[in-house]
């Protein structure tokens, strides 16, 4: 399983803004400098964020962005549910799906739900105050 490459950008560029949190009026050339990523993709990467609802933004002179909510307050859960749409690690736990082959007879089908909250559970875990700060987040412990 992998984001893509869209939702990888949005967390570096969620993270930049959370280390600006209430100093600057953040814009999208000043996140593309900071961050190294294309300046159109900062821009739709704005566009997604804020009609989800993570940040906010303002048009014209003095506008820019800035985040919704506290850092704190912003999983990487929702950062990623903004660009990707809701985590299902497989089409049955989408409730309006019934695409699959073997889903008559499945034994795992029942299980996904679980797996599926256990993926999303882990993401929203790590606020996006822990991916801005300098230490690393600490590592999931492994089950043995």
């Amino acid at each position: 399983m992998r984001l893509s490459s869209l939702a990888d950008y949005a967390v570096v560029m969620m993270s930049a803004a959370a280390r600006h949190c209430g100093s600057i009026r953040l814009n999208a050339t000043l996140l593309a400098d900071e961050t190294g990523l294309p300046l159109p993709t900062v821009q739709k990467l704005v566009s997604k964020l804020s009609g989800a609802g993570l940040i906010e933004s303002t048009r014209g002179t003095g506008g820019g962005f800035r985040l919704s909510r506290p850092p704190a307050a912003i999983s990487l859960a929702d950062i990623v549910e903004a660009i990707e749409g809701p985590i299902a690690m497989t089409s049955c736990v989408d409730t309006g799906k019934h695409d699959c082959a073997v889903e008559g007879s499945c034994r795992v089908k029942p299980h996904m739900g679980t797996v599926n909250g256990a993926v999303r559970g882990a993401l929203a875990g790590v606020t996006l105050a822990q991916l801005s700060a300098q230490a690393p987040v600490p590592a999931v412990a492994e089950h043995a």
